[in-house]
């Protein structure tokens, strides 16, 4: 009796690494646009974040905050740190036209760390909002970017 060989051939490991490569080059690229859309959320809840203690500080004080971020702390700023919470992306705030001490608007943005695992994504680099409540963002769909 001649022994049964136990074994791949040549041809079936090379079907199968074939196949294996054709559904990695597929999934990988969807799987980042996916991790980099859900990252995207980081920006947006630390505006959100920014406007809402805004909106506080407008309620207590008849006037928005001049500063907002960590370097100048309450009472002139709200003491936000200029790191969003996962450091994905960097805060800034510059306030609408002031008259003396009294500032009457802000526009808050959050633009991607250039050294930072977000500076990838063309789509939605910078994202902003405003006292108005008003939401931008770089891109050609500013409602896909905040979502």
């Amino acid at each position: 009796m001649k022994p049964r060989n136990r074994g791949f051939s040549l041809v079936e490991l090379m079907i199968t690494v074939a196949i294996v490569a054709l559904i990695a080059a597929v999934a990988v690229p969807s799987y980042r646009q996916y991790v980099m859309r859900a990252k995207r959320a980081d920006a947006t809840g630390a505006l959100l974040r920014l406007a809402s203690a805004q909106e506080r500080f407008y309620l207590q004080n008849n006037t928005y905050a001049s500063e907002a971020l960590m370097d100048d702390p309450p009472p002139n700023g709200l003491g936000i740190d200029t790191a969003t919470e996962r450091g994905f992306y960097v805060l800034s705030m510059d306030p609408a036209a002031t008259a003396g001490a009294y500032v009457d608007g802000y526009t808050a943005t959050a633009t991607a760390d250039a050294g930072g695992e977000q500076a990838d994504d063309d789509d939605c680099v910078t994202f902003s909002v405003d006292n108005l409540g008003v939401r931008t963002a770089t891109g050609a769909n500013t409602d896909r970017c905040w979502r």
